[in-house]
This record gives C-alpha cells, structure tokens and sequence, in this order.
C-alpha cells in the first residue's frame, strides 16, 4: 500500500488517499489549538502518543462490538482507516461538568450529572462549530432523524465500554467527542480519534486532569499527562 496525495488537513491530523481503495492514511500531528484555533501551539510527542491511544481505544471498541473506521497502526505516527464520508455533527458526550457546560449552566467544574447529556455540535469551521439540535440537523440536511438515532445509540454504548474500561484504570471520562461516518456501504461507523485531544481523562483518586485541558488552561506538564493516560491503558511509551 502506498500513500498518495494529501485529502484533508486538520488540526490534529492529515489524511491522504491510499493505493489500495476504500482506505485512507492519518498521520497523527504535534500540533495542538484550542478554542476553535484561537490558541495554537505543540505537544511534544502528541502524534505518537494520541496514535497509540487511539488505536487502543478503537481496538477495544471493536472488540466490544462497536465497529469503527481503524484498521491497524503502520508506524508511530500513522494508521490505515476505513475510507468514510464524514457527517458534519461532532457529538459530545458529557458525564460531569466541565468545560463550556459549565459556564452555560452556572455549575461548579466537577458536578456528576444526574444523566449522560448528548450535545450536537455543527462541524463548520468558520461559524466557530455551533451548538445545534435536532430541529438545526434537520433543516441543514446533516443527517435523517434514523441516522441520529444511530449516532445517539453508537455514543452512548461507546460512553458505557469506556467509563467501564476506564474506571478500571482508575480513571475518570468526564466527557468526550465523537465524530461519526457513512461508510461506501451506508453504515455509519465512529470514524474518530479517542484520545487526550478528544476526551477529558481524570485521575479518579486526585481528580487530576490529564488530557488538552493541561495546553487550553496553562497548566504545565502536557506531554506527560498524554504519557500517563497510554501508561495506565497499557501502551509502552517511547516518545
């Protein structure tokens, strides 16, 4: 298999197009942003670490039963996925108050929710991705009210398998981003990295945040939260 011209880049990942068809090639970047790219700067080691962590995750996705666009990691840095066409919604799924939930409701970072909460977000770059609902996806066509129902039932079984792989971990998912693709079959299939970039992780004894909350917030020691969360899923690192 060869990789050949570049598709897309984003800003954490670039995709190419691939010899062999209905697959793609992600090369995983050093580059982190933070709120809608205001914020720019580099993770040492970043690529390296969210690729092996995010290969763990999908891999025990899959073995679980929830089927996602990873195929296998090639180098330290790269992996082959399944070729999908992106649907434009990033689904957040929240289990404790953080971030902008807390800021929207009033309430103190670190409140368990008394239930899973599912947001909508539209994946559009220049209008800063909006929160959106169900009325909003329909209207803009992003997807039929089955396939919402699909995407919903997909994050939720995601939430369930990683908070009980997790709390083994003695960590804490406190929410996390999902994006979501039809296959050239018409399945729709988690086409997403799971990852400190894409999650918030906390150590479950001394609510310690290890994922991008440390780059946005200035809290020092990035790099080795990122190497913590693969320690403690089994990785080896080697960054």
């Amino acid at each position: 298999m060869e990789k050949l011209e570049m598709l897309y880049e984003g800003k954490a990942k670039k995709v190419f197009k691939t010899s062999e068809s209905g697959t793609y090639w992600i090369e995983y970047k050093d580059d982190a942003t933070a709120f809608n790219g205001e914020k720019k700067g580099q993770i040492a080691g970043k690529g390296t670490l969210n690729n092996e962590i995010s290969a763990i995750f999908l891999s025990l996705l899959k073995e679980k039963g929830l089927d996602n666009h990873f195929i296998k990691k090639i180098s330290s840095t790269e992996q082959i996925v399944q070729q999908v066409e992106i649907i434009p919604i990033e689904v957040v799924v929240r289990n404790i108050t953080a971030g902008s939930l807390a800021k929207r409701l009033g309430w103190e970072e670190g409140k368990e929710l008394p239930q899973t909460i599912m947001e909508f977000y539209y994946k559009n770059d220049e209008l800063g991705d909006p929160l959106i609902n169900q009325d909003h996806i329909a209207i803009l066509g992003l997807a039929t009210e089955e396939e919402l129902a699909d995407i919903r039932n997909q994050a939720l079984k995601i939430n369930e398998i990683l908070n009980e792989y997790l709390l083994n971990k003695d960590l804490i998912l406190v929410d996390f981003k999902l994006e979501f693709g039809k296959s050239p079959a018409g399945d729709i299939i988690l086409a997403d990295e799971i990852s400190p970039d894409t999650c918030r992780f906390w150590d479950a004894h001394t609510k310690k945040k290890l994922d991008k909350d440390r780059f946005r917030r200035d809290l020092g020691n990035v790099e080795e939260a990122y190497q913590e969360i693969l320690r403690r899923i089994g990785g080896s690192v080697n960054v």
